[in-house]
């Protein structure tokens, strides 16, 4: 039960696709433009109840990543990010585990391949890597290397932006007992709009499924979220929001705040 327990958090908390326009889940096809660099510091604090067999389980746990972005030409961006992850597990008010550290690096590369002409829709391509840095035995990384690939299309309007993405990632795991249990391929769709509320805020919406973790699962994980992006000045960006599970397979609550720093 206990390790079925941390697999099974640690895939529900840190297991969305990573660097979209935070708080969003779903990514935009923009890229930083050659030479550009943004720093991103995004957390989130999730917790999640579920009932099994009689046994109340109580699931809590923060992540705090570490963003660079690095455009490499004015259509294609490095992404790096290594995040930091704390967990707690409880069974009928008892703490079963929790533990904290470096979870697994990610290496990913976003291309824009199309631009309309008047710049309103583009597509981009987004391929990644997930690095085994974080320690397996204590739920915080997978101890290989998986990686995948988002479809991203845009399309912005004097209102806002509409915001689509089609993603697969092929996941692997050191542990004899998770490889075997675990569905490795994993599909993700969502969409998300920004909607211009004010000069300098957009209001965020997001909505989406992926494959669930569980070979057997009747329900696949699905969420809806909501929130605030607030622009100090034009490279500095304050964001926050809430995202909730549509069904049990999600996570019950999670709350998002990050900043992000272009320069």
């Amino acid at each position: 039960m206990l390790k079925k327990s941390i697999f099974l958090v640690t895939a529900l908390l840190f297991g969305e696709p990573a660097f979209a326009a935070h708080p969003l889940i779903t990514d935009d096809a923009g890229t930083q433009g050659k030479g550009h660099v943004q720093l991103e510091i995004n957390s989130e604090f999730s917790r999640n109840r579920e009932t099994e067999k009689g046994t109340g389980i109580r699931e809590t746990g923060s992540e705090i990543t570490a963003a660079l972005s690095y455009g490499l030409s004015e259509t294609i961006d490095l992404v790096v990010g290594l995040p930091f992850v704390w967990y707690k597990i409880e069974e009928n008010g008892i703490t079963v585990a929790d533990e904290s550290g470096i979870g697994d690096i990610s290496l990913e590369m976003k291309w824009r391949m199309y631009e309309s002409k008047d710049g309103n829709f583009s597509l981009a391509l987004k391929p990644g890597l997930s690095l085994p840095s974080g320690n397996e035995n204590k739920g915080l990384g997978s101890g290989k290397v998986s990686g995948g690939v988002v479809l991203i299309a845009t399309k912005e309007g004097q209102l806002g932006a509409i915001h689509g993405n089609i993603g697969f990632t092929h996941n692997e795991y050191k542990l004899e007992e998770e490889s075997d249990n675990t569905r490795k391929d994993i599909w993700h769709a969502s969409l998300a709009a920004e909607i211009n509320l004010a000069e300098n805020l957009r209001g965020v919406a997001n909505i989406g499924i992926e494959t669930s973790d569980e070979p057997h699962a009747e329900n696949h994980p699905a969420f809806l979220l909501g929130g605030l992006i607030y622009s100090l000045s034009d490279d500095l960006d304050l964001d926050l929001g809430i995202k909730t599970g549509l069904n049990d397979a999600e996570t019950d609550t999670t709350l998002l705040a990050g900043i992000a720093a272009r320069f």
